[in-house]
């Protein structure tokens, strides 16, 4: 007789289909197990089910600590409220790219929690896009741009580094998404949530962060002074 957690226990394994989630099948076989099993039995989860059921309740949590910690390190870097909320405007449009692909079931991927590890990368790796318009904007505004002027520019100066970053990072997860043999797809998970995030999540930075801008953007330029002309009479 096989025991689990000191009781004795008999071990049931499967494996959800391709399409469905594994946070679904767990959650249909929690079900299944209440209205089945007889008084005085309980059930519990081992391996990678356990780990999901653990760690998958603590995912809001997880994130919003993670968005929360960069606020917070935005904030006095930049010495202001507002732009962080400007540079993390991107992440929510960044997740829903990568939750798309999951939800079509491109490659059979589920949310799990290989993709959920994914997805809290993504709100690192897309601020750092808002970072660097951001930042130059401010820049050129204290140089004497005006504030239109300023986003503008920086949104096309900086286009080239955020496109190195942006296909650094893909082609870099690329080989999780070619990867064979035992935890292919758990590493094609991965691959997948940050490379399609990161690339729709890309898009929606160089377009919406600038408009946001705008929006919320100080307003840092300042005219230089006009003195007054005054004619000397000899």
């Amino acid at each position: 007789m096989n025991h689990f957690q000191q009781l004795n226990a008999a071990t049931i394994q499967g494996v959800n289909f391709p399409t469905i989630p594994q946070g679904l099948a767990l959650e249909k076989l929690t079900q299944l197990a209440k209205t089945t099993l007889p008084v005085g039995y309980n059930y519990d989860y081992s391996g990678p089910s356990r780990q999901f059921v653990q760690e998958s309740g603590g995912l809001v949590l997880t994130f919003f600590f993670a968005i929360l910690i960069i606020y917070l390190v935005l904030a006095a870097q930049f010495e202001s409220f507002r732009d962080p909320i400007i540079i993390l405007v991107s992440v929510p449009m960044s997740i829903a790219g990568a939750l798309i692909f999951i939800n079509l079931g491109i490659g059979h991927a589920t949310l799990n929690i290989y993709t959920e590890v994914g997805l809290v990368t993504l709100i690192g790796l897309i601020s750092k896009h808002g970072i660097l318009i951001v930042e130059f904007a401010n820049n050129l505004q204290k140089e004497g741009m005006s504030k239109r002027a300023a986003i503008l520019e920086a949104a096309g100066l900086r286009l080239r580094p955020i496109l190195m970053t942006t296909f650094a990072m893909v082609i870099g997860v690329f080989p999780l998404l070619t990867a064979v043999g035992a935890g292919a797809v758990s590493r094609f998970d991965l691959g997948l949530v940050i490379a399609t995030g990161l690339g729709i999540g890309t898009i929606f930075t160089l377009f919406v962060v600038p408009s946001v801008y705008m929006m919320l953007g100080h307003d840092l330029h300042q005219s230089p002074p006009h003195h007054d002309k005054t004619a000397a009479v000899l």
